[in-house]
């Protein structure tokens, strides 16, 4: 079964489901596997002329999958039109959020073995990372004379977010 549509997560709504490090104080006993990967990409070390910020207009959950779609988007941009060396991008939230699916059956004879309301909490089914209006998603460094690919890029990374985004440069 697939992924159910955004819109069934966006809204925060949801009750306190964090992991925490401490087994007897969670509430959610099993946690999904993290879809995004990377969170620093670029050279680290170079010290840049500009910062770039991708900001949220919007309080939202963002899922996991939808910060490494818009990550690898913007990372096989910059890469291709200026080289790694040449930048320093950072995903700065964080999918804390454990989504949970309370999967009815359908069909033939499903009522018989589906339990219906009973239990409804739900399974865990992905994360989702909990953002504010006004807070910073995404941030890139880069030199004066990029600035135009930078901020293609963080277009491209907002496509592919559920909230409206601003860039704000720095």
């Amino acid at each position: 079964m697939g992924l159910r549509p955004g819109r069934c997560t966006r809204k925060i709504k949801r009750p306190y489901t964090r992991v925490s490090k401490k087994k007897s104080k969670n509430y959610v006993g099993t946690k999904p596997p993290l879809r995004i990967h990377i969170f620093e990409m670029g050279n680290k070390k170079k010290d840049f002329e500009k910062t770039m910020h991708l900001i949220g207009k919007r309080a939202v959950q963002i899922r996991d999958n939808a910060l490494e779609a818009s990550r690898v988007n913007a990372n096989k941009f910059l890469e291709k039109k200026i080289t790694p060396e040449n930048y320093f991008m950072k995903i700065l939230v964080y999918p804390h959020q454990i989504l949970r699916e309370h999967t009815l059956a359908t069909g033939a004879g499903a009522d018989r073995f589906s339990m219906g309301m009973r239990k409804s909490f739900g399974r865990p089914k992905g994360r989702a990372a909990v953002v504010d209006k006004g807070q910073k998603i995404i941030t890139l460094k880069l030199d004066k004379k990029n600035l135009k690919f930078g901020k293609r890029a963080l277009e491209r990374a907002s496509d592919k977010l559920p909230t409206p985004c601003r860039i704000v440069i720095e």
